[in-house]
């Protein structure tokens, strides 16, 4: 269970600074797993336009399209639960659409009973609550025709604890301009993702992670093996029985993004997979040490809170200690009167909850767009090769972001 409390954020933060890096394990050859694709979960019933809580619309010349999937790995056993079986994903595909594609229902934000979970931890039980989050319009088409042309990929992975929803904004904005963005929920990491067939799987990792039988290496390994995974679904050979629009993917431009320990796994699946190209943390603690070469020399970036917590020299030693290691482009940007959770939709939803978004002082519009604005730039300049005057320093567009030279 997530709350967006100060306490919870506080939390969260201490648990994942407190524990000691380890050495990153060795990248291993990717074994050959089964995948099963159902079909999309049905939409919600629309929420009542009195509780109704708006992201704002994509700001790319494409409209968006949606594909939800269920991809199994039979080749491992979930490492949470193992009588559960092979590792369960949950993957939101948001795409460009062609310009021509009709039809389509409106995409889900999430499902209710996924909405019911994570609104138990801001003690909202209201129906019309559920209704309204589960209902926010996504600016997406299920399923409808993809744009022609090779589009680059960017992974999104959530927070310990956070569904793939709340990263809905920056997914959407990132496929109007042009990308793949496949949004990862890694089974009973998080407060609730719903299966086909089958009852929501809850936090199991965050009970276990509270009692000290896993640490946060251990989460961010499992996420490099479900990163490896979906890669190998959506751009190897069985990539179309994956995903329809799947060759529509370039192999050669991939990058992937997280907001907390799905940040953090961003470094870790870029070491133990060369496909990555780029890789973008959202305010996460570092869990592992990078290996001696770092990344390669391929690209990263920091995007954190402006306090005591992620500024150079910060609690957070983590990031420090990464940047040093990092060979190539990277940047280390901080975003002033932001909290741990200004990186995902939660600004927003807040704000249509009438809950206090404790810590944060950017307004909620302000906040998503300076996230869409960033991680967007740097996929542009290092997936497109499109140099971007947003990442050479401070602008008055964005006087909130501040660049960091430690």
């Amino acid at each position: 269970m997530i709350t967006f409390t100060r306490a919870a954020t506080a939390a969260l933060l201490a648990c994942a600074v407190a524990l000691p890096a380890t050495a990153l394990p060795a990248a291993a050859a990717s074994p050959a797993p089964s995948v099963s694709l159902s079909a999309p979960v049905a939409p919600v019933a629309p929420a009542a336009p009195a509780t109704a809580i708006r992201l704002p619309a994509p700001t790319g010349a494409f409209g968006v399209g949606a594909s939800v999937l269920h991809l199994v790995d039979r080749s491992r056993t979930d490492p949470y639960v193992p009588s559960a079986g092979a590792r369960e994903l949950m993957v939101t595909v948001h795409y460009p659409a062609a310009r021509t594609a009709r039809g389509g229902a409106p995409a889900p934000y999430a499902t209710e009973e996924e909405a019911r979970l994570v609104l138990v931890g801001l003690e909202k039980t209201d129906p019309a609550d559920i209704r309204a989050l589960a209902g926010i319009d996504t600016y997406s088409g299920r399923d409808v025709r993809l744009a022609p042309g090779k589009h680059p990929l960017v992974v999104l992975s959530p927070g310990f604890g956070v569904p793939r929803f709340l990263l809905t904004s920056l997914a959407t904005d990132l496929a109007s301009h042009g990308y793949v963005v496949a949004s990862v929920d890694h089974a009973y990491e998080n407060s609730g993702m719903s299966v086909p067939g089958g009852p929501a799987l809850t936090c199991v990792a965050c009970t276990q992670m509270h009692e000290g039988k896993i640490k946060g290496a251990d989460v961010t390994a499992v996420r490099a093996a479900d990163v490896r995974f979906l890669l190998d679904r959506l751009t190897g050979p069985r990539a179309v029985a994956t995903w329809p629009y799947a060759r529509t993917i370039d192999p050669a431009r991939i990058g992937m993004a997280g907001h907390s320990i799905g940040g953090a796994a961003a470094a870790t699946a870029m070491v133990a997979d060369r496909r990555i190209d780029a890789g973008v943390n959202m305010d996460g603690a570092f869990w592992d040490t990078l290996p001696a070469d770092g990344l390669g020399g391929r690209a990263f970036m920091f995007l954190g809170t402006d306090d005591e917590m992620h500024r150079p020299g910060g609690v957070d030693t983590s990031w420090d200690t990464t940047w040093k290691a990092l060979g190539g482009f990277k940047r280390w940007l901080t975003v002033s009167g932001a909290n741990h959770f200004t990186f995902t939709d939660a600004p927003v939803l807040l704000r249509g909850l009438d809950v206090p978004d404790e810590g944060a002082t950017i307004p909620a519009d302000r906040a998503l767009a300076v996230t869409r604005a960033y991680v967007g730039a740097f996929f542009d300049e290092r997936l497109r090769d499109r140099p971007q005057p947003l990442l050479t320093g401070p602008s008055p567009l964005h006087p909130e972001v501040r660049f960091q030279q430690p």
